[in-house]
Order: structure tokens, then C-alpha cells, then sequence
């Protein structure tokens, strides 16, 4: 498959390198001339320019992509990049920050097929979402780490506190949130725990302990 990676920023040199290892074509849109060599240094095709510019994706492959991520950190650049994208009928994923709050994510929403806030769900997480499957990543899993999902249980001091705020132990990130009974996704800003919601973590083996700990107040 063919994508575009708007971005080689922290997130987007991660999503290349995992795509490209599963032998996929991937080109490189960067603005900052720095960032754009490294790409070029790293064996990356790499097309230095504005990605609010349609004929810098053109010339990136966008009519003939199957999807466009763009990973800046300039919001409106991401936007504008994905509209022009999507009148090539690509997948669009866009990045936001995770502070922004949930009518501007729902404003979004409704013209990219994916957001990501990449703070809390990683390079792996915008592979998957370029590849339009579900978060619950197994392949994403290495031999050191394990994907868990856990209950907040009744009385955790953690109720009423957001997800994107916990601080889970040791190098721990929530993957996706879900409410009880409801499906589990990428949790939105403004997102808060309740008892019984349900948590899919990323951690090494040796810390879901500590993660169960830390939601029953233990630790």
C-alpha cells in the first residue's frame, strides 16, 4: 500500500519506520528543512514542502496514495493537508493535541476518517489507523510488552479523574477507554473514569501489577 506522512516529527518518524518495515511505500512531506534531510539520511523519499500546498502532495503521490496521515503539530496544516487528500479520495488521519476539548473534536470529526491524539496513543496508533483496523493491535505488541485491559473498580480513587491525565506506573500508556458496556476507543480529552469502565493498557509484563494497584488505590 502507498501513504503519505505528512510530518517527521516524533510521531511520524515512528510511523514510518513501521510502516515501511511491512514493506509498504511510504513518501515523507516535511516543511522544516532539517527534519526533511534526516528523512532523506534515514532512506525515506522524502518531498520537501508545504503541506497546505496541493501540488506538493501531488507531487508526494497523493492520487494514487491509499491514505495521508498528517502528523504535525500545526493543527490547520493538518486539516488543510487531509482536505486535499480527501479530494483524491484517500484515508485521512489527523493529528490533534490531546488538550483540545471535545466539540473541536467532533468538529473535525466529521470530514477525516480518523483522529489520533499521538500523546497518548503512539506512532503504533497511527499505523493502525492509516490501515483502518482496530486499536486493539496485537502485532503492535513486542516480546517485552503486553496489551491488558483492566476494571476500574467500584470505589477507585481514580473515579472522576480524566484518562488523558492518569498517571499510570512505569512507562504504562492507556491504549483506549471504554465505559461500561459501551466500546472502547481512543479516549477524548474531556473523557472521565468511572467505576466499571474498562482500560486497555500498554505495559511491560512487570508493571500491570502496578497498574491494577494504582487504579484500587494501593499503590
Amino acid at each position: 500500500m502507498k501513504f503519505i506522512i505528512v510530518g517527521y516529527g516524533r510521531v511520524g518518524r515512528g510511523t514510518v519506520r513501521d510502516l515501511e518495515a511491512e514493506g509498504h511505500d511510504v513518501t515523507v512531506v516535511e516543511v522544516v528543512p532539517e527534519r526533511a534531510e534526516r528523512a532523506r539520511a534515514a532512506g525515506f523519499d522524502v518531498i520537501e514542502g508545504d503541506c497546505e500546498n496541493a501540488t506538493v502532495l501531488e507531487q508526494a503521490g497523493v492520487v494514487e496514495a491509499d491514505a495521508l496521515a498528517a502528523l504535525t503539530g500545526d493543527l490547520n496544516a493538518n486539516f488543510a493537508a487531509c482536505m486535499i487528500a480527501r479530494e483524491h479520495g484517500c484515508r485521512t488521519v489527523l493529528r490533534i493535541d490531546e488538550d483540545y476539548r471535545e466539540e473541536i473534536y467532533e468538529r473535525y470529526a466529521e470530514d477525516v476518517d480518523e483522529i489520533i491524539y499521538p500523546e497518548r496513543l503512539g506512532a503504533a496508533g497511527a499505523k493502525t489507523a492509516l490501515l483502518g483496523g482496530s486499536l486493539n493491535v496485537l502485532a503492535d505488541v513486542t516480546e517485552n510488552l503486553t496489551l491488558a485491559t483492566v476494571e476500574v473498580p467500584d470505589g477507585s480513587p481514580r473515579v472522576g479523574e480524566r484518562v488523558v491525565a492518569l498517571e499510570l506506573p512505569g512507562d504504562a500508556r492507556v491504549y483506549a477507554h471504554g465505559h461500561h458496556g459501551a466500546a472502547m476507543d481512543v479516549p477524548l480529552p474531556s473523557d472521565e473514569l468511572a467505576a466499571a469502565d474498562r482500560l486497555a493498557v500498554i505495559t511491560d509484563r512487570t508493571s500491570l501489577d502496578g497498574v491494577r494497584s494504582y487504579l484500587t488505590g494501593e499503590a
